[in-house]
């Protein structure tokens, strides 16, 4: 579950294999998404009850039960093309694998502008001004 430190705002990440985004914060509000997509990161902007206010990488908002959400970071590829992802965090470090934009990953430390990346068990650095998700709040 998301944690319960009532700060706001914070990153979280789908922790679900479905999860509904709703327009309001309740069970009796309509369904505006329908999220399949493990890990995916939110950015969580409010809170209510069990009922957290989402935004997603695509800028939707809406309402999402706090146990459909966990703190693990994780992060998403938001650049025009092909990113690589290296050895170490470096640009001249040895490419290890090429990311595609929307590829959704666990996202390790980030420093000096450098993430730990772990896409479906590839593990490298990326940029992280390639990442939605990866910023500070």
């Amino acid at each position: 579950m998301a944690a319960d430190d009532g700060k706001v705002p914070y990153w979280a990440s789908i922790d679900a294999d479905i999860a509904n985004l709703r327009v309001g914060p309740g069970e009796s509000y309509k369904i505006d998404w329908v999220y399949r997509r493990p890990h995916l990161p939110v950015k969580v902007i409010r809170r209510e009850g069990p009922w957290r206010l989402v935004e997603d990488p695509d800028g939707a908002q809406g309402w999402m039960r706090d146990l459909l959400l966990s703190r693990t970071r994780s992060a998403m590829v938001r650049s025009k093309g092909v990113i690589d992802m290296r050895a170490e965090p470096k640009s001249s470090s040895a490419m290890l694998w090429r990311v595609e934009p929307g590829v959704v990953g666990l996202l390790g430390e980030c420093k000096d502008g450098w993430c730990t990346f772990d896409a479906a068990g590839h593990k490298g650095f990326v940029d992280q001004n390639d990442l939605w998700g990866a910023g500070s709040l």
